[in-house]
């Protein structure tokens, strides 16, 4: 939904959208959010992103979907479960008319966390 306005925070974020996706937003939020509490919410592009030793996971709602940006690599590691869903390079839809995944949410969550934490040893141990 474009308002014109700079949105600040996700709680912002979802006030503006439709009554009916509100709910289906707080889903996704709470779900990344219960398998990576530790992940600081923000802000990105527009859209309600969290972030954990660098991005995580975007979500966005639309006129038909809610779209779930978990970078191109949380989309390959989930490439056949994610293939009923449209989807882009990095991106996967989520019709309104049909359920959350939301069990393959936290599974893509917590390879995205697995993913952060892994480069981030790596970034440790070349500063060495």
């Amino acid at each position: 939904m474009e308002t014109g306005i700079a949105i600040k925070d996700i709680d912002t974020y979802i006030a503006l959208q439709p009554i009916e996706v509100r709910e289906r937003l707080e889903q996704i939020r709470f779900a990344i959010a219960s398998v990576a509490p530790e992940a600081e919410e923000s802000m990105g592009y527009g859209m309600p992103a969290f972030k954990y030793h660098g991005a995580l996971v975007y979500f966005a709602a639309f006129k038909k979907h809610i779209g779930l940006y978990a970078l191109p690599s949380g989309h390959k590691a989930f490439e056949k479960e994610l293939s009923v869903y449209k989807q882009g390079k990095g991106s996967v839809q989520f019709p309104h008319d049909k359920p959350l995944p939301i069990a393959l949410i936290k599974k893509i969550v917590k390879f995205r966390v697995k993913e952060n934490l892994e480069k981030e040893k790596t970034k440790t141990i070349k500063k060495k």
